[in-house]
């Protein structure tokens, strides 16, 4: 669950204001994460932490909140100051969800149950105390102030009211952020925040971080979200940590200045905006391909100003060219689609054809993840066309083809299985390209993150040659570096795709037309990526204007209402029905996997002599893990039903 923790005053004459940091070194095992870090973090600041996986980012973290020492040096933070963060692990808890993220202001449920106490020992003017402090910290507004996080954070009207055991292993993190929050902290530590969030809640989100009136650190690696929210940036690289002002952009002029002056990354800067250029220049004079040429040339003016920065990126790889690209891929015509007779989308009418680059814009709930599962084939239509056309080969990236992963198996022995006549050298020059060199590539990927799961599914996937690609958050625990890359890669993509991301940067990058999703319809957003989080404003403020007027009291509004909702009460029957049975499949799922996961936790497992024992544990929390992600699937496109219908 999140936390808040207040750190006890200790008496002295003076206390620091700031967090300081002194000639501070750290080592994780025999090997420094950073060694001789010297700077200041002043109240106030947004800062962002930046560095490749595994260089020290949740080990510093770890360090300012007490749970590190340094191995040389010193750390100090003011005694005063309330510390907000985030946990990543969310009990089975049986309360509603509005209460575990009031549970985040600690200092008000002290307030709350030393009131209870005064008042059963019936003591009124202590009781009548509290009530002023009570009233000073914002006490009585604050299921108010919880609502609007979890409302912010996509959780529909009412959701507030089910228990946390009710909710998915995704929408559980967005309850640990709202908690974290919900506290009212001087120091809030966020660790990429925006992983199980759409792109309507990271923009939300950034919207409230703006107007934090704390000191933030922000671990991310979404450009964008850094660009508008931090002040400061601190630098993990080569074990030293350097402090850049402001934005994530400026910090990346003022690196790629350092580095331009390399001859040899500059050479490599030169090739990537070459490659661009080749592109431009080949399909500019042919009408067909006049908008896609117009939209690299935008975004070869990006790519040439960040591509120095990302010269020394451990990631290099490109699309295979498509062994065929038929005109169109893929037709949809009056489409509909939905879930137990609600509908979800309606007369939906898409052709794709190579070099399409679309963006799934749309709130959440909407059915953008309806869509690209019919798209995909993964979910059938109730009405209306689909047609493929013969030699499309689609390349579907979403969450549980990252966890339809092997885990006794390596990357290597992934690869093998696509391509069992390939040699074993090229099979690892492919793997090096998306960061699995040497022994890495014979690793179990078990054990293996978030991260490098991610890029393993894509390493697979591009290597199949597809001329479709419906891409569902692909960046998610993907670090910049591989971002960056995958925007590169996909610039020369000579297929069509579909992206759904939180990540405006990939975006704005890859995308040439934007798809708005709302309403059960599939439109042209009439506007850039600039203009959605205006229209998202828009859109709640027609909301609350169309919201019913309570004060009306006439009779007849409110029998028509009570019939309304009757009705729809008996056509979502069915849905909530199955809504019921998915969470509580959910929660015998989740059970099992925990005892798996324990049962993994053993050393004694991974000897030689207990590879009979670990084998048959590790495929079963792989089917595990696999059922779970399909559950929660069908669970969040049940909810999407509802929320429609």
């Amino acid at each position: 669950m999140a936390e808040c923790l207040r750190l006890l005053p200790v008496r002295r004459r003076y206390q620091i204001a700031m967090l300081q940091f002194q000639d501070l070194s750290l080592r994780r095992g025999p090997e420094p994460l950073f060694e001789h870090a010297g700077f200041q973090i002043h109240p106030g600041w947004k800062v962002g932490l930046t560095g490749a996986n595994g260089c020290g980012k949740s080990s510093l973290f770890s360090l300012i909140l007490g749970e590190l020492a340094a191995d040389v040096g010193a750390f100090s933070r003011p005694d005063q100051w309330v510390i907000g963060h985030v946990a990543q692990e969310t009990p089975t808890d049986a309360r509603p969800a509005l209460e575990y993220v009031l549970d985040g202001d600690a200092e008000l449920r002290a307030l709350q149950r030393a009131l209870a106490g005064a008042e059963a020992a019936d003591d009124g003017e202590a009781a009548a105390q509290i009530h002023g402090r009570i009233e000073a910290v914002g006490g009585y507004q604050a299921e108010a102030r919880a609502a609007r996080l979890l409302h912010g954070l996509g959780f529909a009207p009412g959701e507030e009211h089910r228990a946390v055991a009710e909710f998915s292993g995704g929408w559980r993190m967005r309850l640990n952020l709202a908690r974290a929050l919900m506290c009212r902290s001087d120091l809030l530590l966020l660790d990429e925040p925006t992983n199980h969030l759409d792109l309507d809640a990271a923009i939300w989100l950034e919207s409230w971080l703006e107007r934090y009136p704390g000191t933030l650190l922000l671990i991310s690696h979404d450009r964008d979200f850094l660009d508008r929210v931090c002040d400061h940036i601190l630098h993990i690289e080569g074990r030293r940590i350097t402090l850049y002002p402001g934005n994530y952009s400026a910090f990346e002029r003022v690196r790629a200045e350092r580095l331009a002056h390399q001859a040899a990354a500059h050479a490599r800067q030169q090739r990537e905006a070459a490659h661009m250029r080749a592109f431009v220049d080949r399909f500019r004079a042919k009408a067909s391909k006049a908008r896609q040429a117009q939209s690299r040339l935008k975004a070869l003016e990006r790519m040439q100003e960040i591509a120095p920065a990302h010269v020394d990126s451990p990631f290099r790889f490109a699309f295979l060219t498509p062994d065929r690209n038929p005109h169109p891929l893929l037709r949809l015509e009056a489409l509909e689609a939905g879930y137990g007779g609600t509908p979800v989308l309606t007369g939906v009418d898409l052709v794709l054809a190579p070099g399409d680059r679309i963006g799934l814009l749309g709130p959440n709930g909407a059915g953008k993840s309806t869509l690209i599962r019919v798209l995909a084939g993964e979910m059938a239509p109730d009405g209306g066309l689909r047609e493929l056309a013969d030699g499309t080969r689609i390349g579907y990236f979403a969450q549980h083809q990252v966890e339809q992963l092997h885990p006794p198996s390596s990357p290597l022995e992934h690869l093998r299985r696509l391509d069992p006549g390939a040699t074993e050298q090229a099979l690892r020059d492919w793997l090096g390209g998306f960061g699995f060199n040497g022994d890495r590539a014979l690793e179990v990927v078990a054990p293996f993150s978030g991260g490098e799961k991610a890029r393993l599914a894509l390493a697979l996937l591009i290597y199949q040659r597809p001329n479709l690609l419906l891409l569902d958050e692909p960046t998610n625990h993907l670090d910049l570096e591989m971002r960056q890359s995958l925007a590169t890669a996909l610039q020369a993509f000579e297929g069509a795709m579909v992206l759904v991301s939180h990540d405006r940067h990939l975006l704005r990058l890859t995308c040439d037309q934007l798809l708005l999703v709302h309403g059960g319809r599939v439109g042209i957003f009439d506007g850039t990526l600039e203009d959605y989080p205006r229209w998202l404003a828009e859109r709640r403020r027609d909301d609350r204007v169309k919201a019913p007027d309570k004060g009306s009291g006439k009779a007849a509004g409110r029998r028509e209402r009570r019939r309304a909702g009757a009705e729809a009460r008996q056509r979502q029957r069915p849905l909530r029905a199955r809504l019921n049975a998915l969470e509580q499949e959910m929660e015998r799922l989740h059970a099992r996997r925990l005892e798996l996961e324990q049962a993994l936790a053993d050393p004694r497992l991974y000897t030689p002599e207990a590879k009979a024992a670990l084998t048959p544990l590790l495929r079963e929390k792989a089917q595990v893990d696999r059922a779970l992600e399909g559950t929660e699937e069908d669970w969040m496109a049940v909810s999407e039903a509802l929320e429609a219908g």
